[in-house]
């Protein structure tokens, strides 16, 4: 769908790459100079598969229609076991050294052991020495491969190693197994020294795992799926390259398909499972692992490519969040505003949401983010999202200095206020962080309730905002930041089945999510009529109205 959507607007002032098939092409013509190296297939030529056509096709063929210059930076392939990953990256590898035409070229592949970190560069010396009309071009000597005619090498590089980066100006970084990573140190060391190539490539290949505290799933994988979800118009990248290949699982991360149906293996598997070999071989390691459930894990992240307990319960459904979306500015002259407010640490982003309950009785959520000006850089690389497009749409705003100064969101929501002719009636705020926001705004003159942060307060309206929300009862303006926020948000959800928003386990940023719900506490009791049973408790009335029984 992704690939679909580009070619329809290739050449575009907003989308300014074409799709060169000679470029893509060229590349599947050095795959087919290539042997198979081990395997049913070995000695025969590299025939790329559809998913090599398609993976190499999309990373080779796009480029900026202006410069010629590669579109993809980087790339993710997740993938089943035994499914030409190393394969597919020694090609890369060699391509990259030899055919990119990039003078004095450095290609690293990249791991936490030395042993992980020579499987690529030994696949690659391998295929090269095996290849009659390549293997005059290279030369290997004390752990490198060197390419004489360019000046360009390949060696292998891993943490065991000590090194630090410094001096590195690699054309190509191939992490393998990324799963396997407990830090982002060797990426980090390939990426920092790609700044003064014109169009370097970091490469990862990887199956699941089941360290969700890793950085391949806490942030590559997380950040991948959002960008492939056709529902999420939060996540752009348009220079990241992603392909997850697993079984399919519902929104709460839970798998659907029958890991003992046959038809449904080649989805984790679309090479390994498209011959009987290999289908074989998942059959036999499928019956260990339901003989002994001790392996089940094992079979799970490496032949159905599924993250291990990775199903935190995902807070939103984004199909129905999606569905609630406007492309209209919704009119709110004359109307109340609930503004809840989310005030993070000196250097993270900050929130602060209007919620106001609308002539039809639709709530509509409309926020503004802020990040201080010296943070700005260093989050762009590191949450890897358009914080730079979602500051030109208005949704985020730069704080100038190191730290957040909460005078300047003072003034935005009072501003706020008076362009769009509301009427402010609570400023809801979590008392962390913002117990001075809170003093100074009471001077103003604004009525300010401080939310709780427990679950005798959050949990219900943590509950009906959702509700509200798979019902179509919630607005927002396609706010991308705000959406982005939402398909981060996971739940903690206690043996009562009470739900609290789980910021340790959130990927990312979810401030715009907590600032709405400490505003939606108090925007839903906001109409006498309003049946407030369907969203509280007669004991979270009471903390809320003052204790009485009225």
């Amino acid at each position: 769908m992704r690939f679909l959507k580009d070619i329809g607007r290739e050449n575009t002032p907003e989308f300014p790459y074409v799709f060169d098939e000679d470029k893509a092409m060229r590349f599947f013509e050095w795959m087919n100079l290539f042997r198979h190296t081990k395997g049913p297939l070995q000695g025969q030529r590299i025939v790329p598969h559809d998913i090599q056509y398609f993976i190499f096709g999309n990373i080779y063929g796009w480029v900026h229609v202006d410069t010629g210059f590669r579109r993809f930076r980087y790339a993710y392939w997740q993938v089943g076991r035994k499914n030409a990953k190393s394969q597919s990256l020694g090609v890369v590898a060699s391509y990259e050294t030899a055919a990119m035409g990039e003078g004095m070229a450095e290609v690293y592949c990249a791991a936490t052991k030395k042993d992980q970190a020579k499987i690529v560069w030994n696949e690659t010396k391998v295929m090269i020495e095996r290849c009659p009309e390549l293997r005059s071009k290279f030369k290997t000597t004390y752990g490198v491969i060197r390419h004489p005619k360019s000046e360009s090498i390949m060696k292998p590089l891993s943490k065991e190693d000590g090194k630090k980066g410094d001096g590195y100006n690699p054309q190509c970084g191939i992490v393998d197994e990324y799963h396997a990573h407990e830090t982002t140190e060797m990426y980090d060391v390939i990426d920092s020294g790609m700044i003064s190539r014109t169009q370097p490539l970091m490469m990862i290949i990887t199956t699941a795992g089941e360290n969700l505290n890793s950085p391949c799933y806490r942030i590559e994988y997380e950040m991948v799926s959002r960008l492939l979800d056709p529902n999420d118009e939060g996540t752009e990248n348009d220079d990241y390259f992603a392909m997850v290949n697993e079984l399919d699982k519902d929104e709460d991360g839970n798998l659907i398909d029958d890991i003992a149906d046959e038809k449904v293996w080649e989805k984790a598997n679309p090479i390994a499972a498209s011959h009987e070999v290999g289908r074989a071989s998942i059959r036999k390691r499928l019956k260990n692992a339901l003989n002994a459930p001790e392996k089940m894990n094992d079979f799970l992240t490496k032949n159905m490519d599924i993250w291990v307990n990775g199903g935190e319960k995902k807070y939103m459904r984004m199909d129905a969040w999606a569905a609630c979306g406007t492309d209209e500015l919704v009119n709110v002259e004359g109307l109340e505003a609930y503004v809840g407010v989310d005030m993070s640490m000196k250097t993270d982003l900050s929130s602060a949401v209007f919620e106001f309950r609308l002539p039809d009785g639709r709530y509509l959520i409309r926020q503004r983010s802020f990040i201080p000006g010296d943070t700005l850089e260093r989050k762009k690389k590191t949450d890897k999202v358009p914080y730079d497009l979602w500051i030109q749409k208005g949704w985020l705003e730069v704080i100038p200095g190191p730290v957040v100064d909460q005078t300047y969101i003072e003034n935005w929501i009072v501003k706020a206020s008076e362009e769009w002719a509301c009427a402010i009636k609570e400023v809801c705020y979590d008392p962390y962080q913002a117990t001075q926001f809170a003093i100074q705004m009471s001077e103003r003159g604004y009525e300010i309730v401080e939310i709780r942060q427990g679950i005798q307060t959050l949990s219900e309206p943590i509950k009906g905002f959702r509700e509200l929300v798979l019902q179509k009862k919630i607005v927002h303006e396609k706010d991308q930041l705000l959406t982005w926020a939402m398909s981060n948000a996971v739940l903690k959800v206690d043996q009562k089945e009470n739900v609290l928003l789980d910021k340790a386990k959130s990927t990312n940023r979810i401030d715009p999510v907590a600032a709405t719900i400490d505003a939606h506490v108090r925007a839903i009791f906001s109409e006498p009529e309003l049946n407030v049973s369907e969203f509280a408790s007669e004991d979270m009335l009471k903390r809320l109205w003052g204790g009485g029984n009225e």
